[in-house]
């Protein structure tokens, strides 16, 4: 899912070291033809999902001489070290860490960068 101009996914905020992930669908079979309850993949351990908005980082304080510098604006003291998801990324994380939330009737996940075990990029999809 990508974000336009027409879905409320735009005003969203994504704070800090938060990531906002849209859980991956699973199939309702086993490969080996079992037929597997509603949910069941939502309660493992580690979870899959891809994705949508990336929050900006860990912020870095402002070194002490900096602050005595009345020209300097008040934009260029905030600095942040940027997380590694990309939009569109496929990220495999642990659930423990994971906040479920729905928004606009649909379920997400919001997951600090230190949850994520695993990114999947696939590059085309920034071309």
């Amino acid at each position: 899912m990508r974000i336009t101009g027409d879905n409320k996914l735009r005003n969203l905020i994504v704070v800090g070291d938060k990531i906002l992930i849209k859980p991956a669908k699973y199939d309702s079979k086993s490969k080996g033809g079992l037929l597997l309850p509603p949910g069941y993949k939502e309660k493992e351990d580690v979870q899959s999902g891809y994705v949508i908005k990336v929050g900006p980082g860990y912020p870095i304080p402002m070194p002490a001489d900096d602050a005595d510098e009345p020209w300097k604006n008040a934009d260029e003291r905030i600095r942040y070290i940027p997380l590694q998801a990309k939009e569109g990324d496929l990220a495999i994380f642990l659930q423990k860490g994971a906040v479920e939330v729905i928004y606009d009737n649909e379920k997400y996940f919001i997951v600090p960068q230190y949850s994520i075990l695993l990114l999947e990029r696939d590059d085309s999809l920034f071309e």
